[in-house]
């Protein structure tokens, strides 16, 4: 009789297979995922055992009555008629909206105060040190407040609102603009948009094999512009180019018409921004300073400006560094935005708290706030990993 033997390890004597380090650790696992699988379900049948006692339905079949309640603010039309599941709906892309605005605008202004850290300005390196250090030692349910009274308390009623020009109001009910009245071909245009968006991520693709097969260089920037501007731009002309405006204009105590920012959305976009952009502002600050200065001297050597060595040697190797804890500020954005039901901007955390409160329903919506935010914070991790890999450097 053979016994199996390995290159690295000791042959282990027949019927001593307790002895084996892969089967020890199959056995460990597999009695892990056996306890696990116990408590849970010990926990599970003792919750709905004591639901059923105090009388207390279960399941998600409550989404599907009518909820009863307005919510403020609204991406789809919605009124008290309409679903718990709708009003989830309508908080879900109000979560969203506040959440990618937030993003955006943080990456903006995090990366222009990191570099103005940077300058050689004494004022503008004093000024950006200052903001970052005031906005990330403030609690952000604190900037939230704050943010809220500035808007609500210090800004005129709407009869003494101002107006810097015609179009634009700002009063303790928000932010009012002028935007362009609703016309059918508008929505031909947003399509237009989204072809001119993926026809500019063609070329780019194609522009980039262009080159590695040529050496030939494609003005892409120049080109996706184009194609994302002039695509909508052409369809608008063809639509007979509407120019009617919506303009804001007081009836009664409250203005009517234009698009209006509410002083809850406005007060947890701000502060939101603000806030994260203190902490993306140390990382791009660390990310360039994490750059060699060697490619500086190089750059200006070859006769490059201060700007371009910027724009074009530094930045584009320091995003490489930054990406990863810029992700964990964008997941910190995404779920601080839950804290917008401390003013009152009606987000998933609101509805669903609404909900809760009506249906009694706590473990769904529960359930249903960690789901959201899980796959939300998933989501943009995957995107990140997807793009950190794309921009790396490939070492042969």
């Amino acid at each position: 009789m053979t016994v199996e033997t390995h290159p690295h390890r000791a042959p282990i004597p027949k019927g001593r297979w307790l002895y084996d380090a892969r089967v020890r650790s199959v056995l460990y696992q597999t009695l892990l995922v056996v306890i696990l699988v116990a408590v849970g379900w010990y926990l599970i049948s003792n919750l709905l055992v004591n639901l059923e006692r105090q009388n207390i339905a279960t399941g998600y079949g409550f989404l599907d009555r009518e909820a009863g309640f307005e919510i403020s603010e609204s991406l789809i039309s919605y009124g008290a008629a309409d679903s718990y599941g709708r009003a989830f709906i309508v908080g879900l892309l109000n979560t969203f909206q506040v959440a990618i605005l937030g993003i955006v605008l943080a990456t903006i202004l995090g990366t222009l105060v990191g570099i103005m850290r940077l300058s050689s300005n004494w004022l503008l390196a004093k000024v950006s040190a200052v903001y970052v250090e005031i906005m990330r030692n403030i609690p952000l349910l604190l900037q939230l407040f704050i943010w809220y009274a500035i808007i609500t308390v210090s800004m005129p009623s709407p009869r003494a609102a101002l107006q810097p020009f015609t179009g634009l109001v700002l009063s303790n009910r928000g932010i009012q603009m002028a935007v362009p009245a609703a016309d059918p071909i508008h929505p031909w245009m947003w399509a237009g948009l989204l072809i001119g968006i993926g026809l500019a991520i063609g070329i780019k693709i194609w522009a980039k094999r262009r080159q590695d097969a040529t050496g030939q260089p494609f003005p892409v920037a120049l080109t996706a512009a184009g194609v994302i501007i002039g695509l909508p731009l052409a369809i608008w002309v063809l639509g007979g180019a509407p120019t009617e405006m919506s303009i804001p204009e007081l009836q009664g105590f409250n203005f009517r018409g234009g698009r209006t920012i509410s002083p809850e959305f406005a007060a947890v976009l701000f502060g939101l921004t603000f806030y994260t952009a203190a902490f993306i502002a140390e990382i791009v600050r660390a990310g360039i300073l994490a750059v060699s200065y060697g490619q500086t001297e190089a750059a200006a050597a070859l006769g490059l400006r201060s700007n371009m060595i910027m724009r074009l040697v530094v930045l584009p190797q320091a995003l490489r560094i930054i990406i990863p804890p810029t992700t964990s500020q964008y997941l910190n954005l995404a779920k601080n935005s839950s804290l917008a039901v401390a003013v009152g901007y009606p987000d998933l955390v609101s509805v669903g708290n609404t909900t809760l409160n009506q249906t009694g329903q706590a473990i769904e919506a529960i359930s249903i706030f960690m789901a959201v935010y899980l796959s939300i914070s998933l989501s943009i991790s995957a995107f990140m990993n997807w793009y950190n890999k794309h921009i790396a450097l490939v070492e042969r």
